[in-house]
């Protein structure tokens, strides 16, 4: 099986502060995995050099959807950010960045916008087509939120949800972009241990029942530990570990760049 994502030698300069590193990391279709470092270790960038935030300064971003053969290989470097969610790369930020004026089902609305044909201008100015598709994108939008397990919110202003369903509300409007690959940053942050777990079955559920693969930045290790098939952990943007969660869990180089901190809570 080839790699559905391909990371090759991404270095990330900002003016004479160099990012990230070199760093190489794949990902196989049905995979979780996980990166991990500590604070300022250029997680973030990396996610940002692959949905088309930034530009890497050099290296390789590909991408193989159905991971079957390097003929279906594709360079993404430098595409713009809605090119590359139309090219089934979707994620959630640190920060929560719904759109919080507008319902928990019109949120989800936006993220089928952004594949749609019509569009935002199509759906402003209503043609028969666009009309259809709108349908189209209510049921397909309330169909996630059921799998989500957020439709009983689905008139509630997203502003007014509880932050762990805020969390999920992210992921599902990820979802609505049909991906074959979920970029997670930091999906646990500021959840309690209830929300996390639900956090955990719903990981597996996206997985598991809609074919998806996974990667996730996340300073909660114990989810890490047990979600993950892979691990890859960068330090002052350097790759230092990648392996298992057994040989990461075992990793002294890893344990000395978390300066101690409990890797396997």
């Amino acid at each position: 099986m080839k790699p559905i994502l391909e990371v090759k030698k991404m270095t990330m300069d900002f003016g004479g502060l160099r990012a990230i590193d070199n760093v190489d990391l794949s990902i196989e279709k049905g995979q979780i995995v996980a990166l991990i470092g500590p604070n300022g270790a250029g997680k973030t960038t990396f996610f940002n050099c692959i949905t088309g935030i930034y530009t890497p300064t050099s290296g390789d971003v590909y991408i193989s959807p159905h991971g079957k053969s390097d003929r279906q290989k594709e360079r993404i470097n430098g595409l713009k950010p809605n090119i590359v969610t139309r090219k089934g790369l979707a994620r959630t930020f640190q920060n929560i960045r719904l759109f919080t004026s507008m319902t928990v089902l019109e949120n989800v609305m936006i993220g089928c916008h952004a594949i749609t044909k019509a569009g935002i201008m199509g759906a402003i100015f209503r043609g028969s087509a666009a009309k259809a598709e709108e349908q189209l994108i209510v049921e397909k939008s309330y169909a996630i939120l059921e799998k989500i397990g957020l439709a009983k919110y689905v008139n509630e202003l997203a502003i007014n949800l509880p932050y762990g369903a805020q969390r999920r509300l992210e992921i599902a409007r990820a979802l609505a972009t049909d991906p074959f690959l979920l970029l997670l940053d930091e999906p646990a942050a500021g959840m309690n241990p209830q929300e996390t777990q639900e956090l955990d079955d719903l990981i597996l559920k996206i997985r598991d029942t809609e074919g998806i693969s996974i990667l996730l930045i996340e300073h909660d290790m114990k989810l890490v530990m047990s979600l993950s098939e892979k691990i890859y952990v960068v330090d002052y943007g350097r790759k230092i570990g990648e392996g298992t969660p057994e040989e990461i869990r075992n990793n002294p180089v890893v344990i000395k760049a978390y300066l101690g901190e409990e890797i396997d809570a």
